[in-house]
């Protein structure tokens, strides 16, 4: 046969593919309709992997074998993902804990941040929740979450990742041990100065200090310098120091806010490496509630060990038409090269679309968990 004729054959038998895949579909409604009927999981890992060993086992080819079993993955998995939207619109996809409000009232709220007095989570806090919030501080990230699980406060703002040092890894983990969620969130503009005691010139410095992240931000502008670099657990931690110092020789790196507070001099402005430089800070409380217009879901989850695994609880994503924005992971203690990923996308929770793919994800992932909707 030339190509042409060739060609025709294959369009003769995709159409024969397409027939009998149809026919398939109007089974797995009725296999839908029996689950609901007796209450049946949609998900049967045993089951599938038995099917899938069988339909393999009919090739004559081990590059068939592989082929059959891929293509018979995805038209299995595309038929739990219709199992699981006929579920729900017979309204048995399982209600989500979260409760939708119109506004959070802030008036009567406290709110906590990490670090001193001149800390970017204080600008952030007072970006979100205004200049005379009800406010305390305290030395770290897991102070700031107890202090929202003990009911000391109502909402805790934390920095949850930089445009160019990458994810604060601790506030991830925070976020799986303990029962708060995200309701919000702050983007701050950050500009790095460096700020030292009144008299101090830039020739009379020997050592610098400040939070890693920031020092590792200015790594061009320190490269040169000489300076000895002393790290902190906050910007403003570290310009208080320089200032209960009164050393000439001693410069923080942090921001105007924090020489406003703490009475130093700005010796440069801008000493980040790159200009366009931002902190997304989220806003944190212990109850389960998302606002009607939130537009971004945070959520984690964890998958067997094995070829494909991600992959698949992926799917849900694009099957259901969702843009995933943003994917991490972290390992999980105790088990080597083993990860928990943490998946942020578009949606709200009472769209269709979205619960379909939590459902699914919920079904076929390990310890899924909501993480915000905001």
């Amino acid at each position: 046969m030339d190509l042409f004729e060739i060609r025709a054959e294959l369009d003769r038998i995709d159409e024969q593919i397409v027939k009998l895949y149809e026919e398939r579909v109007e089974l797995c409604k009725q296999v839908a309709a029996y689950k609901i009927s007796t209450g049946k999981r949609v998900f049967d890992k045993e089951r599938e992997q038995q099917k899938l060993e069988t339909l393999s086992g009919l090739t004559h080819s081990d590059f068939n074998a592989r082929g059959v079993r891929e293509i018979f993955e995805q038209i299995i998995s595309i038929s739990r993902k219709l199992q699981y939207q006929i579920l729900a619109e017979h309204d048995k996809a399982g209600r989500l804990s979260f409760i939708e409000t119109d506004n959070i009232d802030f008036s009567k709220c406290r709110v906590v941040f990490q670090g001193a007095e001149g800390a970017y989570s204080q600008a952030a806090m007072m970006r979100y929740f205004g200049d005379k919030v009800n406010c305390f501080k305290v030395d770290t990230f897991r102070e700031a979450m107890l202090a929202i699980d003990e009911g000391s406060a109502d909402f805790a703002v934390l920095p949850i990742e930089n445009s160019s040092a990458g994810v604060v890894s601790e506030i991830y983990d925070l976020l799986v041990e303990f029962e708060n969620y995200i309701v919000g969130e702050q983007i701050i503009k950050i500009e790095h100065c460096l700020l030292g005691v009144e008299g101090a010139k830039k020739e009379d410095i020997t050592t610098v200090y400040s939070h890693p992240q920031s020092l590792m931000q200015s790594a061009h502008y320190l490269q040169d310098k000489g300076w000895q670099q002393i790290s902190m657990k906050n910007n403003a931690f570290a310009a208080k120091k320089v200032a209960e110092d009164n050393d000439k020789t001693q410069a923080a790196i942090a921001g105007e806010m924090a020489a406003d507070i703490y009475g130093l001099k700005i010796l440069e402005k801008g000493v980040n490496d790159l200009k366009e430089n931002s902190t997304r800070f989220i806003i944190v409380t212990n109850r389960k509630i998302f606002l009607k217009d939130a537009s971004k879901i945070s959520l984690c989850f964890e998958v067997n060990h094995e070829s494909g695994a991600l992959y698949h609880a992926l799917s849900h994503l694009i099957y259901n038409g969702l843009n995933m924005t943003k994917i991490e992971s972290r390992p999980l203690e105790g088990r080597n090269w083993e990860y928990r990923f943490f998946l942020d996308f578009e949606g709200n929770m009472e769209d269709s679309a979205v619960r379909n793919a939590l459902r699914g994800l919920r079904e076929e992932t390990r310890n899924m968990k909501i993480l915000g909707n905001y």
